[in-house]
């Protein structure tokens, strides 16, 4: 696998050797461009479980302004980093993108706050535009995952949750959260989730009596 790995328009990105890391498929990450297509532009990206970068590729040759990639391998997320400053360097227009070496519940746990005060300019004032949520499969932690999203205040009212699972694996998030839609491709499905605004407004209005 390593070395084999391309995006969409063909260019080579570098790929772990270990047997750990499931690139994202090209057909899975052709639909999920296609999905978004236009909101891609200037949106803010949360690549949670990054392995090699390549959806984070994906989108800023689409068009996005940054990406921040957590994944806990350090072989893996030195690749991830390389990988996203190549493609970053090559859009010829400025553009933010950090890998970064931690596990990744651990790493939302600190939330936003601690976060954007270490890394300053890469985390968005109001959280992500998008997050990609593409845990190893067996791990099953995506409840938990959104969680952490919601209690460390990563997240926007608008904020799109993309979670790729296996399609044996049902996913069901909490009430804090609404499904939009759910797409199958082979073996692979991917979820689009959102907070429940209305709970979140009402959450808000009870907090200032």
């Amino acid at each position: 696998m390593k070395g084999q790995l391309r995006l969409l328009n063909g260019k080579k990105l570098k790929s772990p050797d270990n047997l750990t890391t499931r690139p994202t498929t090209s057909l899975v990450r052709e639909a999920l461009m296609n999905i978004l297509s236009q909101e891609i532009a200037n949106s803010t990206w949360l690549d949670l479980f990054s392995g090699s970068g390549v959806i984070g590729c994906e989108v800023l040759q689409k068009g996005a302004s940054s990406v921040v990639a957590i994944e806990s391998n350090k072989k893996t997320y030195r690749i991830c980093q390389e990988n996203l400053k190549s493609i970053a360097s090559a859009m010829g227009k400025e553009t933010k993108v950090q890998s970064i070496n931690c596990e990744v519940r651990k790493w939302l746990k600190l939330g936003h706050k601690k976060q954007k005060e270490r890394y300053d300019q890469l985390i968005p004032q109001n959280g992500f535009d998008f997050v990609y949520l593409d845990p190893p499969y067996k791990m099953n932690i995506y409840t938990s995952v959104l969680n952490d999203l919601l209690a460390g205040n990563w997240i926007k009212n608008n904020t799109l949750v993309i979670c790729e699972c296996s399609i044996n694996l049902k996913i069901t998030p909490k009430n804090e959260w609404i499904i939009n839609d759910q797409r199958f491709y082979g073996k692979t499905s991917l979820m689009f989730i959102s907070p429940n605004q209305a709970l979140h407004s009402l959450s808000d209005t009870d907090s200032t009596h």
